[in-house]
């Protein structure tokens, strides 16, 4: 299994936000895959099956675009690694959570998108992978301050 993203890959998204949110609140979000739609308006539908744990697969529906992933490594409220294939994209996505001071988060999302549709237009697919993992911070920070 893979211990993080494809630093080589030809498109890498990189995004911090400080979140004003409890770990609790802000891990059980991001874990809590079935609940996704719920509070990530870009996602569809997701379906976890089986633990949040690494080895177990889920899927998710975005854009349109159905990704079967695998759950690579989690570490309770610190990280987590998972990808899979789509399209012929190959993603790898890395989250990691770090509380700061007294009830803040900092959150810190890593991307990596290869394969053949990536090196067709590789500006076009940086700039759709930096809006994505900006959106859902977003998400997940409007999500947390309702909780």
């Amino acid at each position: 299994m893979p211990s993080d993203i494809d630093r080589s890959a030809p498109v890498l998204a990189l995004h911090t936000r400080l979140i004003d949110a409890r770990l609790e609140d802000l891990w059980r979000l991001h874990a809590e895959i079935d609940a996704w739609p719920s509070w990530q308006a870009d996602i569809a539908s997701a379906h976890l099956d089986g633990p949040f744990a690494a080895g177990s697969a889920f899927t998710w529906t975005t854009s349109g675009l159905t990704i079967a992933a695998e759950i690579w490594d989690v570490v309770p409220q610190q990280r987590t690694l998972w990808g899979g294939p789509a399209n012929g994209i190959v993603g790898m996505h890395s989250w990691r959570f770090t509380p700061v001071g007294d009830g803040a988060v900092q959150v810190h999302t890593e991307e990596s998108w290869s394969g053949a549709p990536v090196d067709a237009d590789v500006a076009h697919m940086q700039e759709l992978l930096d809006v994505s993992l900006e959106s859902w911070l977003d998400h997940l920070d409007r999500a947390a301050r309702t909780l």
